[in-house]
């Protein structure tokens, strides 16, 4: 139940690596949590090509805990080697059955990193029978043109603790002088202004019901 006494829903994020849900979505979730909501992770590789898996792991479970997560599925492909296929399909579809999710959020389809792309590719097809599906964007991704927002500017600070998390990671964005964390406020009120609000993540629905009376 959630604090208003209505059934509380299931909400799963999947993300390649470690850090993209949070980017991603981490404020939507954080929002979600802090409602009563059960939000679930199922993060497909350890990100072993950006540093040792053991320690992106160990940051995915610390990162977990600040968005209250209540559980990590982990999908256990290996860095920028996400297979397009059945199988991937296949392993979304066995943890969307256990979970059986109100809401899923994914990596939008347009992305130059391939992870990114077959991921999202494998789950429009897994993701078949929820209701509602939202794609987020990340550093990598092309030609996003949010149409649902939500307003983060209360939990802000929580996403960015989210993503802090991830030390091993916090400076890698190849962008001179700018750390992640400078990227995603930078990207937080782009798209609050985008949506007439000071900061807000910004999503593409696959489908989304408006529920309308009881």
């Amino acid at each position: 139940m959630t604090f208003d006494g209505t059934e509380a829903m299931r909400i799963l994020a999947i993300g390649a690596h470690p850090d993209d849900i949070e980017a991603g979505c981490g404020g939507a979730l954080v929002k979600y949590a802090q409602n009563g909501h059960r939000v679930f992770l199922m993060v497909m590789t350890e990100g072993e090509q950006g540093g040792a898996g053991e320690l992106r792991k160990f940051e995915q479970e610390q990162a977990a805990k600040q968005l209250r997560v209540e559980r990590i599925y982990w999908g256990g492909y290996q860095d920028t080697a996400i297979p397009m296929g059945r199988e991937l399909i296949q392993s979304i579809e066995a943890v969307v059955k256990e979970v059986d999710p109100h809401f899923i959020f994914v990596h939008y389809h347009d992305d130059t990193h391939q992870d990114h792309r077959h991921l999202a590719m494998a789950a429009i097809s897994a993701t078949r029978y929820t209701k509602n599906v939202l794609f987020y964007e990340g550093p990598t991704t092309q030609n996003f043109a949010p149409t649902v927002f939500v307003d983060i500017d209360q939990v802000l600070n929580e996403k960015i603790a989210s993503i802090e998390a991830h030390a091993s990671q916090v400076r890698k964005t190849n962008i001179e002088a700018l750390s992640i964390v400078d990227v995603i406020r930078s990207s937080a009120h782009f798209r609050g202004i985008q949506g007439r609000v000071k900061n807000a993540e910004g999503f593409l629905p696959l489908r989304l019901f408006i529920n309308i009376g009881a």
